[in-house]
């Protein structure tokens, strides 16, 4: 017989059915890390893993950015995004920016990663290459520059670890709760649950005025210059006890 765990007579939680160290609260489910922070878990989504692009699709269709030697690369094809589609969720990727300088400002190395395809975080080459300070390397484009830049050099790998918080909107279509990013960049936090002004425009203040789907895919920009990303994975971000 298991050992008793926890109390029954402890007060409630505050808008919960659980009491404090309650013994019947549901155990979190068992997830198995990667080998290292960067490898996808056991209940991550695994959307690129270095073979090919058959979980991507394209501007016409299937996907063309160049698939080789672990990663994908832009091809000027346009962009791409994920079948599947996410809400809240957490997302790793690597992204290298092209070792070869060529342009400044935002015409050195420019992409976007775009949760939901309309909340991007932007790509650049960061690296010495002033810019516009929404639109560095790990800003929330348009909205809000990271708290720091932390490129690396132009052609070494960089990794994005983001926490994307949907939006949501009542029946009327009334904004309920906004999206919220938290991103770290090379391991260091750029973005602290910031809320997004609204979905990702250009040369205009967003907003939430148009409701959109409960998910979208993650998309990743081809803004014409020969960016490369590898292991891109995801994790539905769900309450394990409270469904």
């Amino acid at each position: 017989m298991a050992e008793a765990v926890g109390y029954d007579d402890t007060p409630f939680l505050p808008d919960s059915k659980w009491r404090v160290h309650d013994g019947n609260r549901p155990q979190p489910r068992l997830v198995t890390p990667g080998a290292s922070d960067a490898a996808p878990p056991s209940d991550a989504s695994v959307q690129f893993d270095g073979t090919d692009l058959s979980m991507w699709t394209g501007r016409d269709g299937e996907a063309q950015w160049k698939v080789e030697n672990g990663y994908m690369e832009v091809t000027r094809t346009g962009d791409i995004e994920t079948r599947d589609h996410f809400g809240d969720c957490q997302v790793h990727l690597e992204w290298a920016a092209p070792s070869e300088v060529k342009g400044n400002s935002q015409g050195r190395g420019n992409s976007g990663v775009f949760l939901m395809g309309l909340y991007e975080i932007q790509v650049l080459d960061g690296y010495d290459n002033r810019t516009y300070a929404d639109g560095i390397t790990a800003s929330i484009y348009g909205e809000y520059p990271p708290l720091v830049n932390a490129c690396r050099k132009p052609g070494e790998w960089q990794t994005y670890d983001i926490i994307f918080e949907a939006p949501s909107w009542d029946e009327e279509g009334h904004l309920v709760k906004a999206a919220y990013l938290t991103v770290i960049h090379n391991g260091v936090v750029v973005h602290h649950r910031q809320k997004a002004i609204g979905p990702t425009g250009h040369r205009n203040v967003a907003n939430y005025d148009t409701p959109h789907a409960p998910t979208g895919p993650l998309k990743l920009q081809d803004h014409g210059d020969l960016v490369r990303y590898r292991n891109v994975w995801i994790r539905p971000l769900t309450n394990y006890d409270e469904a």
